[in-house]
């Protein structure tokens, strides 16, 4: 299994490099209708490109279903562990039940309290009380889990993407006590006989790695919308946050946005439409 895994891995690694890779060759980029600049004049055709990829949920069209969809979506993708699956027993022998403290989790539900506790009014208006926000890694402009990583297993790519390469992490977790969003997810155990069935398109992790989103760069890299944006129903756009013609700043131009514990200065690119 974990052959196979370091070989899913590896090939999903080698399609976001070559995403990566293709941008010095760029010739010109321009916005698409879909909210992320068009792929771009390389050796790979299909990469979608971007200076700096951001954000933004709209939240008047996030709705209970659509939050669950969207999970449903990116966990199934990514092989993102249910600690409420029942274990085949065949399968994995002696697999005895986990704590569900230890869950782990790449995008998620929060309450607004928790999610801008900065933002929290007393005479705060009442559907933000009730209404469902999604959170995740914010992909920070200045990402403090990138600089507590001793190993830099933790990086962030030119194009703003902050990854994970999981044979890297050697289990610190000085990444996720620098993460002030709680968006990184430890492994204290193999997550694999409580994944329901394995995408074998991107790899597996192993007890005591670190994980959490990544911004779906193994389909940016084949010029294809990460999972969430596909399932939100039109809730979520992503795109170029350097680019004025993008349809994420005409979002951010035209709407109130707010974004996560702004004021530490990480520069979360992750933006909330109000």
């Amino acid at each position: 299994m974990m052959k196979k895994s370091r070989r899913s891995f590896l090939k999903v690694a080698g399609i976001a490099a070559i995403g990566l890779g293709a941008a010095p060759a760029m010739n010109f980029a321009a916005s698409g209708s879909n909210g992320t600049a068009l792929a771009v004049k390389s050796k790979n055709e299909n990469v979608l490109f971007a200076h700096r990829w951001g954000m933004v949920i709209d939240t008047n069209k996030i709705t209970d279903e659509v939050v669950e969809n969207i999970v449903a979506a990116c966990h199934k993708a990514h092989n993102v562990p249910d600690f409420n699956h029942k274990v085949d027993e065949e399968k994995f022998p002696g697999t005895r039940p986990v704590n569900h403290k230890q869950e782990v989790k790449w995008i998620w539900e929060e309450h607004f309290q928790y999610a801008f506790p900065d933002k929290e009014d007393e005479f705060l208006a009442e559907k933000f009380h009730d209404l469902p926000f999604l959170v995740t890694c914010n992909h920070c402009k200045n990402a403090p889990c990138v600089k507590a990583c001793p190993t830099q297993a933790t990086f962030k790519r030119e194009d703003g993407i902050v990854l994970m390469d999981f044979h890297r992490c050697i289990g610190c977790r000085f990444c996720m006590a620098a993460c002030p969003y709680g968006a990184r997810s430890f492994n204290f155990r193999d997550p694999r006989p409580f994944v329901e069935e394995i995408n074998p398109d991107f790899p597996t992790r192993s007890k005591g790695v670190v994980e959490k989103c990544n911004l779906c760069a193994e389909r940016l890299a084949k010029g294809e919308q990460p999972h969430c944006v596909e399932a939100s129903e039109g809730a979520i756009l992503v795109g170029d946050l350097e680019d004025p013609e993008s349809e994420v700043r005409a979002l951010l131009n035209e709407n109130y946005t707010i974004r996560r514990k702004q004021s530490l200065g990480t520069e979360p690119s992750v933006y909330y439409v109000m």
